[in-house]
């Protein structure tokens, strides 16, 4: 089993072998299984995320999934080590946050209870559901404040999938991974 860090290497390295139009491409089959998924397509309340260019692409997923009528909640880093929601109503919205990530203006979310859905990247996932992120341990940190019935799916390109990643006690892991 590999460690950490030489994980996220592995997946940087495959990541860097495909051009930014076919991420893109490999980005619509796991947006239309993420989106042909019972619990999201049931849910009202959606926390997704702003993508980063080598990440599936959300862009066409969030226009859609606000056409849908569902509420988009998106994080906003707001510290050297913590994250909030807040409502997406629009491209508009949108402003470069940390990290170059495009996210939302506007007040916090924090009726988490309202949450169903919460889709979350990851530079690696086990089938286990572990998540392998950046390393600066946002979404783990976050993800252990929101109420267990939230359903958490993990989203990623096949490449990222891994047998077994290693996982600490602080890790939260997904549902499902697509």
């Amino acid at each position: 089993m590999h460690d950490k860090s030489e994980l996220r290497k592995i997946v940087r390295q495959r990541k860097g072998e495909f051009c930014k139009k076919q991420l893109e491409e490999l980005s619509l089959d796991v947006v239309n299984k993420l989106k042909a998924n019972t619990h999201f397509r049931n849910a009202q309340t959606v926390m997704l995320y702003s993508s980063l260019p080598d990440e599936v692409d959300t862009r066409q997923l969030l226009k859609d999934t606000l056409i849908e009528g569902k509420t988009i909640l998106l994080p906003k880093v707001t510290g050297e080590t913590t994250m909030e929601l807040r409502t997406y109503r629009g491209d508009a919205d949108l402003s470069i946050g940390y990290f170059d990530i495009m996210e939302p203006s506007g007040l916090p979310f924090t009726d988490y209870d309202k949450i169903d859905v919460a889709v979350i990247p990851g530079m690696a996932f086990d089938q286990r559901g572990n998540r392998l992120g950046r390393g600066k341990g946002y979404y783990d940190r976050f993800l252990s404040k929101l109420p267990t019935h939230i359903y958490k799916i993990g989203v990623c390109f096949d490449f990222q999938k891994f047998e077994i990643i290693p996982a600490s006690p602080t890790d939260v892991a997904m549902d499902i991974v697509i």
